[in-house]
């Protein structure tokens, strides 16, 4: 026998000896690997107890649930223009094969003509009292003509809206007509009390399939960030029980069936559960459902500032470091903040005994206070904390902070990379200025300048360079130059009534 047949027949011979030592392997342990000694197909090993307990709970929830969830079915008229002949009364066909003088000429106009037609949809929403209130999303309703609600029965009412509140996304509706006696409500639990990782569970009608419960758990809270471009309050619970399109406004619910939020959003482009769902907490959302029966209309605090976030750059510039919280960048006059001495440039760290996180979250907690409140904030100035006593007023509709003005010839910062011009009405006006405010106008901004690097921009207003107040060309060109022996200058702009601190790095 050659070498290689001695190797083929080593070859065989060891897969031999593997597959042989395999199946002793699996012989001895397929048993015990595929279920218990005495465990059968028709008496299968009992689940351990904390399982049983688990699946127990889920049973009990959603059975106290979900006869307080009811789906929300909207619909509202569209117009569109109808599809008309691009051509109108002419005929394209005159101009090759007809006679001009033969062949009617086209109207000079035509009235639009419309189309309408039903847009249809579909949300959920939660019984929260025995008058029929529903706690629901506000763009589960928005711009609606009719209004169905189904509750878990099958017994369908029509409903009309109580509120909204854009703010929150959040709406109040009400079943009309006579209400059944056993009508279920939910109750409200405490979202501050959950914990991450504590299980919860999602009730909806996903993609239409009503009565659906789905479980996860907490997976993060004060989450701010969700709906970028949206003007919204956001301080989310991000759960990872399922929720997709269908589930808006309906509830989130702790392991003792209280609802602990209310589902909006979830993550991802594709417009389905990707394994992150967001809920607006039942804490943010009591407040707002209070105001919303009883007037139809949220009322909200104001202190009357602007504020931004505290950078590594700025916390330098204000003896902040190891702070967090929100800089103060504006104060209005008359307003709640000057009269309880606050002042630009003092960074709020706390509020009503409330450690700040950032800008977000005092924009949250000052606007959940009752106006007419009185709280102590606490400032740091120059490195120093300061309690302030505020009386919180009432935010209008429209809030606006106010800057600064003057006038003489423009110069041109080549350190900054941007030119400064006074402030006129007329461009006080075009750019959305105060006519009687102080400071220099950008006119111009170099492309890769430290200025544009900053986000400054055409029309931006400096109020103050280095805490120095720049009420003209000339105070502002002697401050940029006395303060150019440092490597950064902190500005103080105004951009349409809202000023913010910048760090501009020279180069």
């Amino acid at each position: 026998m050659n070498s290689k047949k001695l190797r083929v027949v080593g070859v065989t011979v060891g897969l031999a000896l593997c597959v042989a030592a395999g199946l002793i392997v699996f012989t001895a342990t397929e048993r015990p690997l595929l279920a218990k000694e005495g465990a059968t197909a028709s008496n299968p090993e009992p689940a351990p107890a904390s399982l049983r307990g688990l699946s127990d709970a889920f049973a009990e929830v959603a059975a106290i649930i979900k006869p307080c969830v009811v789906t929300v079915y909207s619909e509202k008229t569209v117009k569109v223009p109808r599809y008309q002949w691009p051509f109108g009364d002419d005929s394209p066909f005159r101009w090759f094969f007809g006679n001009p003088d033969d062949v009617p000429r086209p109207r000079r106009s035509q009235p639009r003509d419309y189309q309408s037609f039903t847009q249809k949809g579909m949300g959920s929403g939660v019984l929260i009292d025995k008058d029929g209130h529903i706690l629901t999303n506000s763009h589960v309703i928005q711009d609606v003509n009719q209004i169905k609600v189904k509750l878990s029965s099958g017994v369908e009412f029509d409903a009309t809206v109580v509120g909204t509140d854009l703010g929150t996304d959040l709406a109040v509706i009400k079943i009309k007509g006579k209400l059944p006696r056993d009508l279920a409500v939910a109750a409200l639990g405490d979202s501050d009390a959950l914990r991450v990782g504590d299980w919860v569970l999602a009730v909806g009608a996903p993609f239409g399939y009503e009565q659906t419960i789905t479980a996860g758990i907490i997976s993060a809270k004060g989450r701010r960030h969700v709906e970028e471009g949206r003007d919204h309050y956001q301080d989310f619970l991000q759960t990872d029980a399922a929720i997709n399109p269908g589930n808006s406004g309906g509830p989130l619910v702790n392991l003792r069936g209280e609802v602990v939020g209310i589902n909006t959003a979830i993550a991802g482009s594709v417009g389905q559960f990707a394994g992150i769902g967001f809920a607006i907490p039942i804490n943010m959302a009591k407040p707002v459902v209070r105001d919303l029966i009883m007037s139809g209309r949220v009322t909200r605090g104001l202190l009357g500032i602007n504020i931004q976030p505290i950078t590594d750059d700025l916390s330098e510039h204000f003896g902040l470091s190891g702070f967090k919280g929100a800089l103060v960048s504006n104060v209005n006059k008359g307003s709640p903040a000057e009269k309880a001495g606050i002042n630009v440039g003092d960074a709020i760290v706390e509020y009503n005994r409330t450690s700040i996180e950032d800008i977000d979250h005092l924009r949250n907690l000052v606007a959940a206070t009752a106006p007419g409140s009185k709280v102590d904030i606490v400032v740091v100035r120059d490195g120093k904390r300061r309690t302030l006593s505020a009386t919180v007023g009432e935010m209008k509709a429209e809030e606006t902070a106010s800057a600064g003005r003057e006038g003489e010839e423009a110069p041109s910062m080549p350190d900054l990379g941007l030119s400064a011009a006074p402030l006129t009405p007329q461009a006080a006006k075009q750019y959305g200025h105060d006519p009687d405010a102080k400071g220099v106008l950008v006119t111009t901004v170099d492309q890769g300048s430290p200025a544009a690097e900053v986000g400054l921009q055409e029309g931006d207003l400096i109020t103050e360079v280095n805490h120095e107040s720049v009420a003209n060309v000339s105070e502002f060109r002697a401050a940029v130059a006395k303060a150019k022996g440092n490597k950064n200058i902190l500005l103080l702009v105004s951009r349409e009534g809202a000023s913010r601190f910048v760090v501009v790095r020279l180069k």
